[in-house]
């Protein structure tokens, strides 16, 4: 079983996020959007979503680079393992809290806002319900991670990540012996990109760049205008 979670399942989740996203956007692009409740309760929303995202953004982010980082540039940089180690869990942590915050007040008015509970899907709880257990796992592994200040657990998880990108065949004996909760954490990882495709979150691919080469203006006529022109 751990071998397939953590040597086959990275691939399998991936290769849905993939193709299930190609495929969505290809066959239902009127279907990906966020879905924003924005007209119902929009403070609430507001305040909410941006401590939500500040917070998501900056663990992804701190996921991606700090996993997927050859550990001889950490080291050529003159950056300890100690050092990476107390800097994951300070800025994890904060990233961590700002997200809790911002997480339980979308819930909140997910599931007890009876018009926004309404008009929200399955999905759409479900998703949210998963992000936030996942996060309570992260940050689960805060206290794990006090007791190995030396950077070593963290190092496993760089060679594990770095294994599965490069097809290293048994990438998953680099975690065999961490915590379970580190390990519970990485297999609801991998089943929430699983997941992407059929839910809301594929919003998050949608980076506007048709903006950037957007005319700086508009040419707009007045209906008198139009009706001269005719």
């Amino acid at each position: 079983m751990h071998n397939f979670l953590f040597g086959i399942y990275p691939y399998i989740a991936t290769a849905v996020l993939l193709i299930g996203s190609i495929a969505r956007y290809e066959r239902d692009p009127f279907t990906w959007k966020s879905s924003s409740s924005q007209l119902l309760r929009r403070k609430q929303l507001i305040m909410g979503s941006v401590l939500f995202h500040v917070g998501i953004l900056t663990i992804f982010g701190g996921h991606f680079v700090g996993l997927l980082t050859p550990i001889w540039i950490f080291d050529t940089l003159g950056v300890s393992h100690s050092a990476k180690q107390m800097l994951a869990i300070i800025a994890g942590g904060g990233a961590g809290i700002l997200m809790l915050i911002g997480g339980s007040m979308l819930l909140h008015r997910r599931l007890f806002d009876p018009r926004i509970r309404k008009t929200s899907s399955f999905a759409d709880i479900a998703i949210l319900v998963l992000l936030m257990v996942q996060l309570l796992l992260g940050l689960g592994t805060i206290l794990s991670s006090l007791q190995h200040l030396d950077g070593g657990e963290m190092t496993k998880f760089m060679a594990w990540a770095q294994g599965i990108a490069t097809f290293e065949k048994n990438a998953a004996d680099h975690i065999s012996d961490v915590a379970l909760v580190f390990k519970i954490h990485v297999a609801l990882g991998l089943t929430i990109l699983l997941l992407f495709p059929f839910t809301r979150l594929v919003h998050m691919l949608s980076v506007p760049l048709r903006y950037l080469t957007r005319p700086g203006y508009q040419i707009v006529r007045s209906r008198r205008q139009s009706t001269r022109g005719k």
